[in-house]
């Protein structure tokens, strides 16, 4: 029997997780509906849970098809493919039934597929298998049994896929060391696990220790063919310490630079209107890690440094330069503005001719831009 207390109530937490799943969906979506060849797009949700919280609130799987069922676009109703998993038959019952009394259910052409399995190597097999539509790949474990490396390649490996995996941080970090389960760990982490993160992770300091075993986990997906990977930190209630951890992974810069807009807009905080992400505190043994906690008043630098000497549009400059950086579009435009004030950069048009907007000079994507 799993643990349902975790949903007797909807913590603050598990809303933001919700929410950039389930906008992240949207606009995943409206990508893919006119792009697949197949006519379909899918939601896979592995761990689904009951589908209500106690006090009544949607979780994650029916958010997903409430937005589909209220879309202004028939196709997400007629092509969208759904399928969810609970290893535990009292959350299963309850998510058919919570389902069940979705208004506007039938509106949908691919009803709703809800299985009891518990999540393995043969399932891993099987999905390794099959070639998938386009597919959004949401992995919700109550700890780390069954997330793995395979998993979510098995599912990655096709075009239009992208996955979200959410995990408990503490209970990874406690299951390092423990030898008990290695198997899990080396499924999540990659074999070296003994030999090189382990030592890796001797004398470190928590927060040292949790940028490390972040940067693996983020390494081994690269390593995967998971080009682009973005995490996003939560902390418990008291905000003293990480209790989960959401990545995103994608073969393509274009789902990256959506949820990056994502996730910066759910961030608690901002460094001079940079998105915190929540990232762990890191240093440069972290690169991947270090690179997404630079502050705006580096950008400029960092922007100097690369094109010095080019002449580029905003546009070219931002998908350039925004991978494995914490920088939104916005962030661009308003450094952009700021450089040709100060005369680091020579913009075509300049900014006399360009338009104001809320008190701001405005910089659009086809902007010239001289660096000097």
């Amino acid at each position: 029997m799993a643990d349902n207390s975790f949903f007797d109530e909807q913590s603050e937490q598990s809303a933001v997780k919700a929410a950039i799943v389930q906008k992240y969906f949207w606009a995943w979506a409206k990508v893919m509906l006119p792009r697949t060849r197949s006519g379909r797009i899918a939601y896979i949700d592995l761990f689904a849970g009951p589908g209500r919280y106690k006090n009544g609130k949607s979780s994650t799987p029916l958010l997903i098809l409430e937005s589909a069922i209220r879309d202004s676009d028939p196709r997400m109703r007629q092509m969208l493919v759904t399928m969810f998993n609970d290893k535990d038959e009292e959350n299963v019952r309850s998510l058919q039934k919570a389902i069940s009394e979705i208004e506007g259910i039938e509106k949908l052409t691919y009803q709703p597929q809800v299985m009891n399995q518990e999540i393995g190597s043969e399932l891993v097999k099987r999905f390794e298998s099959v070639k998938f539509v386009p597919t959004l790949f949401f992995v919700d474990p109550w700890g780390y049994k069954g997330l793995s490396l395979r998993l979510i390649n098995s599912v990655l490996k096709d075009w239009g896929c992208d996955c979200i995996f959410f995990f408990n941080y503490n209970r990874i970090n406690m299951g390092v060391n423990n030898d008990y389960v290695l198997t899990h760990m080396e499924a999540l982490l990659g074999p070296e696990i003994r030999e090189v993160l382990r030592p890796k992770l001797a004398g470190l300091s928590p927060q040292e220790r949790e940028a490390t075993i972040i940067e693996a986990i983020s390494e081994a997906l690269v390593e995967m063919g998971g080009k682009y990977v973005l995490p996003f930190r939560f902390k418990d209630e008291r905000g003293n310490r990480t209790s989960h951890h959401l990545i995103f992974v994608s073969k393509n810069v274009l789902g990256y630079g959506i949820m990056k807009g994502i996730m910066a807009k759910e961030s608690s905080e901002e460094n001079q209107g940079v998105a915190t992400f929540e990232y762990t505190p890191a240093t440069q043994n972290q690169p991947l890690l270090f690179e997404l906690l630079r502050p705006l008043d580096d950008l400029k630098g960092l922007l100097l440094g690369k094109y010095k000497g080019r002449t580029m549009t905003m546009r070219e400059i931002f998908e350039d330069h925004n991978v494995g950086t914490p920088y939104v579009e916005a962030n661009y435009k308003t450094v952009l503005c700021q450089m040709e004030e100060e005369g680091l950069v020579i913009a075509n048009p300049p900014a006399s001719h360009r338009r104001m907007m809320n008190g701001k000079r405005t910089f659009a994507d086809a902007t010239k831009v001289t660096f000097i």
